[in-house]
């Protein structure tokens, strides 16, 4: 798996296709294999390229400096600068689409077509703010996930229909908690501390002049319809496609739905 170096450590992302580039943002607590039913079949076209957020999936540590989304978009405009890319599209799910619009907003000559899914680029209301805050408090205190807080997580993750219909998703994310090294636990605190006290680019959206698609679950407890419906509101050239039976993982939850108005919009605004 190739990387970057960035801030004097390494972010590694996977490469798969030819063509105009497509970069990837996974959600909070996942890797780069989230993105594998959409980059099977993207690749065909384009350039795919999916980096690793600190601390998640191969890439290093996050580094012993302040995390803000702000970073974070910094951190992709490294990659982007090192890949020797010119112009990207950004299609980011959760964390992916806050660095994401971030960097559109930045750097509007580099990011050409814009995919918000299952995220929101407003401030995080107060009582999940909280709620977040004791999770990360006790994941810190623990120095792990504990097992009795991930039946916590997951509802935020996945819709009842999945919990139904695809419950060896559920087992392997829960799974996936469970074993994360010890080592990984300050930085993925430090990230989701981040994520959840980010400052509002709502504001500004109407500075995003580029083609964007929000994408939301129909059943997402973490970034709920009303949120993507509040930023295709603050947008000046978005559209908003709900996906039913899906929660905030959408992509791997209705698969086939998602890649479908994926290649549908990136043909269409490229």
């Amino acid at each position: 798996m190739p990387y970057v170096n960035v801030r004097g450590q390494k972010i590694f992302y996977e490469e798969q296709g030819k063509g105009f580039p497509v970069l990837f943002g996974h959600s909070y607590l996942w890797d780069a294999g989230m993105w594998e039913p959409q980059i099977a079949e993207l690749s065909k076209t384009y350039r795919c390229i999916v980096p690793e957020i600190w601390s998640h999936g191969q890439s290093d540590a996050l580094p012993a400096t302040p995390c803000s989304i702000e970073v974070l978009s910094e951190d992709h405009r490294a990659i982007i600068n090192a890949l020797g890319l010119e112009h990207v599209a950004v299609v980011g799910l959760s964390v992916g689409g806050m660095w994401g619009a971030r960097l559109a907003l930045d750097y509007p000559e580099t990011v050409k077509a814009l995919v918000l899914m299952d995220t929101f680029t407003g401030p995080e209301p107060l009582e999940s703010r909280n709620r977040y805050f004791g999770m990360l408090d006790m994941v810190e205190q623990a120095g792990a996930i504990p097992a009795s807080l991930t039946d916590s997580i997951t509802p935020l993750f996945f819709s009842p229909e999945t919990f139904k219909n695809n419950p060896a998703l559920v087992n392997k994310f829960k799974e996936s908690l469970l074993s994360i090294p010890p080592d990984r636990i300050p930085g993925i605190v430090a990230i989701g501390r981040a994520i959840f006290s980010r400052a509002s680019m709502l504001e500004n959206s109407g500075d995003i002049k580029i083609p964007v698609l929000i994408v939301v679950g129909s059943d997402d407890r973490s970034r709920p319809p009303h949120e993507a419906r509040a930023m295709a509101e603050a947008l000046q050239n978005a559209r908003m496609e709900i996906i039913p039976n899906a929660g905030h993982i959408s992509n791997l939850e209705q698969p086939d739905h998602v890649t479908t108005l994926l290649s549908a919009f990136l043909q269409e605004a490229l």
